[in-house]
């Protein structure tokens, strides 16, 4: 274990999962048994986020340590810019540092609550290659950012989506995992123009499997991906029917994943919603077509 940037090879694909510190610290033990419950599928990593506005920051440390050094499997903690200074991000690294943890998703985050537009701290960054930077040169730490297929929901603009991306790997970036998509030539295309921009870090694609018909409706509403006609219409047929809804879900993301298999893929990362049984399922379906060393 280690740097995740160190686990990719060529003709070798990772797994990873995406887990979020539960709103109620009774519910942290529920998490860490989601996560020894994944253990029989053997993730490479784990990526823990923040809440909104980094108000889980001291609970994403927690937990990610707990993973790290008492489950046993690699971690990886999110880091935003949000109502942080430069001094607040110095000292969560020293604290990941502290507890063994070497990887960093860097984001810029969301806008604060209740507002439009996402506002800089003072004394902190106001995009996410600004503290790509500032990481790198903290100390030695493995960075992954975000990459948008379908444009970030504040632009919209591949181009100039793809702008920032560059940025982010010319300041230090060492991979980059997708915002969830749905439709597989979006991250494909995406892939192929940061090909083109000279960008050479492995881009893992960001599955997320729909679980629930209200949860995917708020999900997409935030981040503006979009949900194939197709598809669409399946899920408005059985909106009345969970466990419809489910099943559906969880066949687009197994159709989804086989396609990207096929498609010479770093790994894949999964968006779990801090669900154990359904990723198994899925990753089940697609084990024998993964290359895994």
């Amino acid at each position: 274990m280690g740097k995740i940037s160190s686990m990719f090879q060529k003709g070798k694909m990772t797994v990873s999962f995406e887990v979020f510190p539960p709103k109620k610290d009774d519910d942290i033990e529920k998490l860490y048994d989601t996560i020894k419950d994944l253990i029989d599928i053997r993730p490479d990593f784990v990526s823990v986020t923040y809440g909104a506005g980094g108000s889980t920051r001291d609970k994403t440390v927690e937990i990610a340590s707990t993973i790290k050094n008492k489950i046993g499997i690699e971690t990886m903690a999110h880091l935003t810019c949000v109502n942080s200074s430069e001094d607040d991000i110095s000292r969560v690294l020293d604290e990941l540092n502290s507890k063994n943890i070497q990887n960093v998703l860097a984001l810029r985050g969301d806008p604060q609550q209740g507002q439009a537009n996402f506002t800089k701290t003072s004394g902190g960054f106001g995009y996410a290659y600004e503290l790509v930077n500032y990481i790198k040169k903290h100390n030695d730490w493995s960075i992954c950012v975000a990459g948008y297929p379908e444009g970030h929901i504040e632009t919209q603009d591949l181009k100039r989506e793809m702008d920032y991306l560059k940025m982010k790997v010319d300041n230090g970036a060492d991979f980059i995992i997708s915002q969830l998509f749905f439709n597989n030539e979006d991250f494909l295309n995406f892939r192929d123009q940061a090909i083109k921009k000279g960008i050479n870090k492995p881009i893992i694609p960001g599955i997320f499997p729909i679980l629930n018909y209200n949860a995917i409706k708020k999900i997409t509403s935030l981040c503006g991906a979009k949900i194939p006609k197709y598809l669409s219409d399946n899920l408005e047929c059985k909106k009345d029917n969970p466990s419809e809804i489910e099943k559906i879900g969880i066949e687009h993301a197994i159709s989804q994943s086989e396609e990207l298999i096929k498609h010479d893929i770093a790994g894949i990362h999964f968006y779990t919603m801090n669900k154990s049984s359904q990723i198994k399922e899925i990753y089940n379906s697609i084990a024998k077509k993964i290359i895994r060393i």
